[in-house]
Order: C-alpha cells, then sequence, then structure tokens
C-alpha cells in the first residue's frame, strides 16, 4: 500500500527563493517513490489554486492579509481544516513551518488521527523573525515561537535538519537523537556547466539569493570601494528577491560609499531557470553570510554555496562551520565573518590569479557533484519514509 503523503510549507511554490527548490526536489522524490503527495503550500497571485506539480497535487491556499503573524496563522488554520475535512485521509503530515506543524499535531490529538508526523526544519521563526521584523526583537513573540517549537520537536514522530549545526541546536531544544535526521541541500547538476571559461574582464562579482539580513550584504557592500580601487571595472550583482526595507537600506549604504550604479547592480528575483545564466557571466561568487544566532546557532545550509560550486565558480564565503560542512579550505577561499576588508583581500586575491581560482572552483564542483546533489538528498528521505512504513504498518505505538 503506496502512503499518502500531505506536504506542508508556508511558502510559495515555484518561486525564486532556495526554499521552493528543496520542496520541488522534495515533492518530486516522493512522487518517483510511489507515494500520493498533496502539496499544500502558500498561493501567490497569477499561480493555480490546484494543479499537479512535480508529480504531487498542490493545493495553494489564497490569502491576501498584510500583516505576516495573522497570515502565517491563518495558513496553519487552513491546514487543520483540511486535515478535518479529509478525515484521517493522509498515512505521513510532512511539514516544513512552526503553524502547520502545530496544526497537525492538535488535528491528530483532538480528532484522533493515527497518521505519523515528519518536522522538516530548514529555519525557526523564532530565530530568523526578528531579522525581518526588527520591532519584534524586544518583544516576548520570539522566545514564545521558540517554546511551541520545542514542542513540535518532542512530539514529531521524525525530524529532518539541513546541517550539523542545526543538529545540535535542535537537540538542546528538545529534539531526540535517534529522531533527527541530516538531509543536507543539493543542487540539479544538468543545470550546470562547470568547465565553462572564467570572464576576466571586466570582473563579474555574484550574489545569488534572497537579500536577508542575516545574508551579510552589507558587509559585501563595505567591500567594493576596496575591491575598485584595485579593480575599477569590477561590477557587483545582486540577484535575488529582498523586502523593501532591506533593499532601501542597502541603496543607501551604496550610496554613503559613492558606488555607482554600474557598480552595484540590484538584479531583483529571478526564476530558478535563469540562475545558470547568471552564474555563467560570473568571475567570482559570493557568500558573506553574517556572524549571528541565525547562522552560527541555529545554522542552515546555503544553497547558493552548492550552486556557486555546481557552476565552477570561484566563492569567496564567510568562514562559519554551516560552510565549511560543504566545501573544503581548497574548495572556497574563505574570509573572517562580518569584517568588509578581508572580504575584499579574498576577492582580490582571486581576481589576480584566475588559473589558480579556477582550478580551485573545479575542485569544488567535482566535490559538490559527487556529495550533494537532490537526488542524493532524495534517496536520504525516502530511506526515512521506509521506516515510517515499516512503523505505521506495523503497529508500532508513538
Amino acid at each position: 500500500m503506496s502512503l499518502r503523503v500531505l506536504y506542508t510549507a508556508f511558502d510559495v511554490v515555484p518561486s525564486p527563493k532556495g526554499a521552493s527548490r528543496h520542496i520541488t526536489a522534495f515533492a518530486q522524490a516522493l512522487a518517483q517513490a510511489g507515494y500520493q503527495v498533496t502539496l499544500f503550500t502558500a498561493g501567490l497571485d497569477g499561480l493555480p489554486e490546484v494543479e499537479t506539480y512535480a508529480g504531487a497535487r498542490i493545493i495553494r491556499w489564497p490569502n491576501g492579509e498584510q500583516n505576516y503573524l495573522r497570515r502565517a496563522q491563518g495558513f496553519g488554520d487552513a491546514v487543520w481544516e483540511h486535515l478535518r475535512d479529509h478525515q484521517g485521509g493522509y498515512d505521513v503530515v510532512h511539514f516544513r513551518d512552526l503553524w502547520s506543524g502545530s496544526a497537525a499535531l492538535e488535528a491528530r490529538g483532538s480528532l484522533g488521527y493515527a497518521y505519523r508526523t515528519l518536522y522538516e526544519v530548514n529555519g525557526l521563526a523564532s530565530v530568523e523573525l526578528k531579522y525581518v521584523y526588527p520591532d519584534l526583537k524586544d518583544s516576548d513573540l520570539p522566545e514564545r515561537l521558540r517554546q511551541q517549537e520545542s514542542k513540535l520537536l518532542r512530539h514529531a514522530d521524525q525530524v529532518v535538519c539541513v546541517s550539523r549545526v542545526t543538529a545540535i541546536y535542535l537537540k538542546s531544544m528538545g529534539a531526540k537523537a535517534e529522531k533527527l535526521h541530516i538531509i543536507r541541500n543539493g543542487v540539479d547538476e544538468s543545470q550546470f556547466t562547470p568547465d565553462s571559461p572564467l570572464p576576466g574582464d571586466p570582473p563579474v562579482l555574484l550574489y545569488l539569493g534572497t537579500l536577508a539580513p542575516w545574508q551579510g550584504l552589507d558587509c559585501l557592500v563595505r567591500a567594493m570601494p576596496t575591491i575598485l580601487a584595485a579593480f575599477p571595472e569590477a561590477q557587483l550583482h545582486l540577484v535575488g528577491p529582498y523586502k523593501r526595507l532591506q533593499h532601501k537600506e542597502l541603496v543607501k549604504l551604496a550610496g554613503k560609499l559613492g558606488l555607482e550604479a554600474e557598480q552595484i547592480n540590484f538584479a531583483g528575483p529571478v526564476r530558478p531557470e535563469e540562475a545558470p545564466q547568471w552564474l555563467a557571466r560570473a568571475t567570482v561568487c559570493l557568500a558573506p553570510l553574517a556572524l549571528n544566532d541565525r547562522n552560527v546557532s541555529q545554522g542552515c545550509c546555503p544553497i547558493k554555496l552548492l550552486e556557486y560550486a555546481a557552476a565552477g565558480r570561484p566563492i569567496v564565503a564567510a568562514d562559519l562551520p554551516v560552510a565549511r560542512e560543504l566545501l573544503r579550505e581548497d574548495e572556497c577561499l574563505y574570509f573572517q565573518p562580518n569584517d568588509p576588508d578581508d572580504l575584499a583581500r579574498g576577492v582580490i586575491r582571486l581576481l589576480e590569479d584566475l588559473p589558480a581560482a579556477q582550478a580551485m572552483a573545479r575542485r569544488a564542483a567535482r566535490s559538490v557533484r559527487r556529495k550533494f546533489t537532490w537526488q542524493r538528498a532524495g534517496e536520504e528521505l525516502i530511506r526515512i519514509y521506509q521506516n515510517i512504513r515499516l512503523e505505521q504498518f506495523s503497529g508500532v505505538a508513538r
């Protein structure tokens, strides 16, 4: 009997964000394994409310609420109603967020459903929301959210996270080691051409990803005057979605530093299929992750690092444990986090010796294509589901 899976995510799919690529890859892996997958996500104008996507039936919840917390709570309520209306018609509820996870556990208890639960932790609202909404920093909301996340971690049947750093943090919140699995992000290697030559004139510096506060983009912008002193024709392209406030602050900083429009380009979001084209034009790619609790305590698995490497681009990245889980010292040039001068030195070093930079990039490409693919991540996920299936049909008690 095939498992019936409800996979919930308070994200828009598809979208330019890395979360969308992760969700797509996991939904596809589950569908290809023969499971009946319903993907329940946030909606967006222009996307159909129901369709087939990545082998799954996707239901997009439409909601125009502007307040994030009310919208998130509404999403959780919608998941609860969906579970109620389907009267226990799922064997597994696989959730990526606090809101739908709380709904899944509450419905299981109050309605007497017997499905198993899998909590996929890529980021925690208790850690990340204060960066996106600075007014929350001095409120008690992060601690209240942390308590709810801790409850989910204790009661979910299985927990999946993306890095060793994240696993350590989740254990401190109550996750049981025997239920905790690490599945790192991946790449679709068929989308990238790692042997394309590096453009050298003018040097093209690329950041590809969300312009979120924890990404360290202020450090990168501050490094540009030093880079331009050594390579006056260098161009920095910041490619990815952003909130209006973050964009405004970075534009203001660039103006204060005297950066011209031809020196720093805020390209905005691009479709996932466009990312390889941007990477092919890059001389050096950048991952300036900031030194903060989101990156150091909670942890992450930066898809951008993997995609940079898969495309055969030299990388300058903040020297953080989450980055070193993915790339060795001979595969990536690391700089001291939050230090724009050290970041600039790293970029200049690569630009001054492009053959050595290309050799480093090729080592990274071989490593990532061997160890970090979405196919491999999907296979690891299916192994967890096979154990869930054995428990489900052998009547093992939760």
